[in-house]
């Protein structure tokens, strides 16, 4: 039953000039710096002929491009997430929804199962740019996988955190806003610890980069797969029982 509100949710998003926006503007905007670190790359090709131990085309084009497809991330999810629920609760159509005979977890997954497609989408376009360069090139398509894996992992999480606030929000703007919040402190959460001088473990485990960073570089850890998994497990129990006090009324 949950797919069938995946399903719903997909036609939604794609009869909005929303989605179809943000993919377009997205994808341009990476495939404009891909084109531009392919360039610089081809510039420095005969300094790094004469080093012994050189970075390649993965280092210098694909690794940059990877990392602007996980910043992206940050901004498209609270934007594509906003209108999950509270976009429901603004349409009045949410006592409608949660009336249907779904329960809350099924309803939540749903929504969860039909962002999450969306992005897989964008990464798997995003990606064949960098995969092209193995027509010419010696490319690793064994990292190129574990950052796909990465990237998908972090989308995810970002789903179900923009998902969560569309739960608690009474409007979508709202719900952008505070996704968006909870986006960057994430992402610069270690960084500006230690800009203070703090040096924290837990606070470290905490920062998304931290857990992505591994996927990027070919790195598949089962500690950085349990933190996205229960990052969005967490957000998306928060939202179920969002949903489940509505219902009830409190």
């Amino acid at each position: 039953m949950s797919m069938i509100v995946a399903r719903n949710e997909l036609r939604r998003l794609f009869a909005q000039p929303l989605a179809w926006a943000l993919l377009a503007t997205v994808l341009g905007v990476l495939a404009y710096f891909f084109l531009l670190s392919l360039e610089a790359f081809l510039v420095l090709m005969p300094k790094l002929a004469g080093l012994d131990v050189a970075p390649g085309v993965g280092d210098l084009v694909a690794l940059p491009l990877l990392r602007a497809i996980a910043s992206l991330l940050l901004l498209v999810a609270p934007l594509l997430g906003m209108r999950s629920i509270a976009g429901e609760r603004q349409g009045g159509t949410l006592p409608l929804l949660l009336a249907c005979g779904l329960g809350d977890a099924r309803i939540v997954l749903g929504k969860f199962v039909a962002l999450l497609i969306f992005f897989a989408v964008l990464i798997a376009l995003a990606l064949a740019m960098p995969l092209s360069l193995d027509l010419g090139t010696t490319l690793d398509l064994g990292r190129l996988a574990a950052a796909a894996l990465g990237l998908v992992l972090f989308a995810a999480a970002l789903a179900a955190l923009a998902l969560c606030a569309s739960a608690y929000a009474q409007q979508p703007t709202v719900a952008a806003i505070v996704a968006l919040a909870l986006n960057l402190v994430l992402w610069m959460l270690d960084a500006g610890a230690r800009l203070e001088g703090v040096t924290s473990s837990f606070i470290n485990y905490l920062a998304l980069p931290t857990h992505l960073e591994p996927f990027l570089h070919g790195i598949v850890a089962s500690v950085d797969i349990v933190y996205f998994v229960l990052l969005a497990a967490v957000a998306l129990t928060l939202a179920v029982r969002r949903l489940g006090a509505v219902r009830t009324g409190a």
